[in-house]
């Protein structure tokens, strides 16, 4: 089974990010299933236009990705950009799927909601979306239950494309909704997003992690009394980086009374930082030798580009379009 999953590159990557999909995609990866996995930075250009800073987070996220276990000898990982296909793709597509649907989309809405102009680019994501996933005749997307409408999506507008030209030139995916996907709060309680600048970085300094699990939202319970660990953001964090033996005592301490929020914040940081130590090394290695990294891209982008042209080359066929070479 083919899997294609795409990373937008909106900023530094954080714990929501790795228990969120990162950590699914590596384990997908261990498996053995064949998985395409690329940054989405032609998707970033709705809301970020400027140059460097782009170039930037886009390399980030190749650096973040190759530390946390991404292996390039057995998953094709590459940047959108660099299969310029896709967005060929995306045209044919836009050419059969009604603006109706596009209206549906639950994502366009919440991020205008949130303030991000209205632009083309934002309202026909879902389209761009699509070419991602059947550009690479991909079989399976794994997504959390709040991101299936993607897929549906993305299903509706090839079964259009196949029939309109009587075909099925298009493989018509499934979504794998990924079993256990944790749902991470962010330090306001919140579920952490850059959005929401309620983040804990995956890549920064152990006194830097510190900082920032010690300003996670708490109530004004005294530390004698006792307190309830499943109504704690911390406690909330802790579930998804503590041992089940520690988390048990955590939260026997947090019943007994005597426990301050504060001892909790610490051990947090403390586990965040054993966790995540040894990708930060790996981090460091790749962000001082960064040719490494883009020749990693590249060749993803080789292997994906292949498999892109062989199905243009279909869809150019079926639609009438001749290329002249």
């Amino acid at each position: 089974m083919r899997i294609l999953s795409g990373t937008q590159p909106s900023g530094r990557l954080h714990v929501g990010n790795y228990f969120g999909a990162i950590r699914q995609y590596i384990k997908l990866q261990d498996e053995g299933h064949e998985c395409f996995y690329f940054i989405a930075n032609y998707h970033a250009l709705t809301s970020i236009q400027d140059k460097a800073e782009l170039e930037r987070i886009t390399l980030h996220v190749a650096m973040a990705y190759l530390a946390l276990g991404i292996d390039p000898q057995r998953t094709v990982f590459f940047a959108h950009s660099d299969v310029p296909e896709v967005a060929e793709l995306c045209w044919f597509l836009n050419c059969v799927c009604p603006v109706s649907l596009m209206e549906k989309a639950h994502s366009y809405k919440d991020k205008v909601a949130r303030g991000l102009p209205p632009n083309m680019g934002l309202f026909d994501y879902p389209v761009l979306q699509a070419a991602d996933i059947l550009i690479y005749d991909s079989n399976l997307v794994p997504v959390g239950a709040d991101q299936k409408q993607h897929v549906e999506m993305t299903r509706d507008i090839a079964q259009k494309f196949n029939r309109t030209y009587g075909q099925d030139l298009l493989v018509v995916p499934e979504a794998y909704i990924v079993p256990e996907v944790a749902v991470v709060p962010g330090i306001d309680g919140q579920k952490m997003s850059k959005s929401y600048d309620n983040t804990i970085e995956l890549f920064t300094t152990p006194k830097a992690t510190q900082k920032r699990c010690m300003q996670i939202v708490t109530d004004s319970t005294p530390m004698e009394a006792p307190k309830d660990p499943d109504k704690c953001n911390v406690f909330a964090l802790l579930k998804l980086v503590a041992s089940p033996q520690e988390l048990d005592e955590i939260a026997g301490r947090y019943r007994a009374g005597g426990y301050g929020y504060g001892q909790a914040k610490k051990r947090l940081a403390e586990l965040i930082n054993e966790l995540f130590a040894g990708a930060r090394g790996r981090y460091a290695e790749l962000e001082a030798s960064p040719d490494t990294v883009r020749d990693v891209l590249r060749e993803g982008g080789r292997k994906a580009r292949q498999v892109a042209q062989a199905t243009m080359e279909r869809v150019r066929s079926a639609a009438g379009i001749v290329v002249h070479r």
